[in-house]
């Protein structure tokens, strides 16, 4: 088998596994019991909690952990809207991107349906956010508010700017389906400008590229532990000290009375093994991943006729992505170094999908939570690409042990694929 689709979830690491192991059966206490065995799997969170905080140069009391990338999604949302509607003051407004994942869109539709005003902000054909709608979108919302507080000249003005943290500005990290790297820098810089929290779904990027918290200014940020060869069912939100959000989950005291339930302890400890060993090989493997997504790029464009990559195409970035102080960033180009996405013109993705099953190749047409969706991407329409040009895409998301000859492997079979479907 030749597995291509790590954007979807990862196979187990064996330091990840040995780490959980003992945690299943030998040191399987409660985390929340006072007995030394109960204590002992508190140690173990808690440790591991450390551990990832220092990875992001964080507070560990900044880092709370949660069953995955969604349910942190929801929390960061759900949390400003919860904030807002506790104070009974003016609803929030949330800002997010038309390529974000379902966790986050749907998660704003729902609110919105509810009666929050929500705007999304398009992107260019690269999937690159537009900045200066962004900063309309919130110099807007500045402007009402400044009315507002001119009108009712209740609160003193350092209140008053704190009360425009009813805006969320919710904006991945990196796409999930065509691997756009955002410039989150300017983003949180445009957020804080405005007084606004911004969040950051970073459950493609965490493990895969630098992170700077503090120097992109973000407020909330969500990673899964899948996505880096940790356990599934375990994921995190980073939420700034300072940042006063109500309670996600109620009933026990659990994660500082923010999200009850017992925790997962075997999955915390795996999780924290997993991010250690992304954080610490990252270059190393991104380096290797990078070399294998151009070359992916170069074969697929020479061999199939009509191919398109989607987002940005790496041979034709020089200087995107820049990085003076990182040569690894600057070889990113602003894509992820796991991404390889073309549309195929005149074809299927999905039918393409099933000709490569039977080969052994495990690839995608998308987000694995899309799956099944009888609507073409959401994410390539938002790019620009016609209905016909989004059924016919093909992720391919790859880790560094893959061989040329796989690749090579791969491309003839999608070569095979298309011929066959063109007729």
């Amino acid at each position: 088998m030749i597995y291509l689709d790590n954007a979807a979830t990862t196979a187990l690491s064996e330091s990840a596994r040995n780490a959980m192991e003992p945690y299943f059966s030998t040191h399987y206490g409660n985390p929340s019991s006072i007995y030394r065995f109960g204590q002992e799997a508190r140690k173990a969170v808690e440790e591991s909690r450390q551990s990832i905080a220092a990875l992001l140069r964080v507070s560990p009391r900044e880092i709370y952990f949660t069953g995955g990338g969604t349910e942190s999604d929801n929390w960061a949302i759900s949390s400003v809207v919860l904030e807002r509607a506790l104070k009974k003051e003016k609803s929030a407004h949330l800002i997010t991107s038309t390529i974000e994942h379902p966790a986050v869109l749907r998660t704003c539709a729902f609110f919105e349906s509810l009666g929050v005003k929500v705007s999304r902000i398009p992107v260019d054909q690269k999937g690159f956010l537009d900045l200066e709608a962004l900063e309309r979108a919130l110099q807007e919302e500045s402007s009402l508010r400044e009315r507002e507080e001119h009108s009712f000249p209740s609160k003193s003005g350092e209140e008053a700017k704190k009360e425009r943290s009813h805006c969320l500005v919710s904006v991945m990290a990196a796409n999930n389906e065509i691997g756009t790297i955002e410039n989150l820098k300017e983003i949180g810089r445009l957020a804080k400008k405005y007084g606004a929290v911004f969040h950051t779904d970073a459950v493609q990027a965490f493990g895969q590229i630098p992170l700077d918290i503090e120097e992109m200014q973000i407020d909330l940020l969500s990673a899964s532990s899948h996505k880096i060869h940790g356990p599934k069912g375990v994921g995190l939100l980073y939420i700034r000290k300072g940042l006063k959000l109500p309670s996600f989950l109620h009933g026990g005291a659990q994660e500082r009375g923010l999200r009850a339930g017992t925790e997962n302890v075997p999955g915390i400890v795996g999780f924290a093994a997993a991010a250690k060993e992304a954080f610490s090989t990252m270059e190393e493997r991104g380096r290797k991943k990078v070399a294998l997504r151009d070359l992916f790029f170069k074969r697929l464009l020479e061999e199939i006729p009509g191919a398109k990559i989607s987002g940005v195409n790496p041979a034709e970035a020089e200087g995107i992505g820049e990085s003076p102080e990182s040569p690894f960033l600057s070889s990113l180009h602003h894509r992820l170094p796991v991404n390889v996405h073309i549309c195929l013109p005149g074809v299927e993705g999905e039918s393409v999908l099933l000709l490569l099953d039977q080969k052994g190749i495990c690839a995608s047409s998308g987000s694995a939570c899309a799956s099944g969706s009888l609507e073409p991407s959401h994410v390539l329409l938002a790019i620009g690409k016609s209905h016909e040009e989004a059924y016919s895409g093909l992720r391919l998301s790859l880790e560094e042990t893959l061989t040329e000859e796989e690749l090579e492997y791969t491309v003839r079979a999608i070569k095979e694929a298309v011929e066959k479907l063109r007729g």
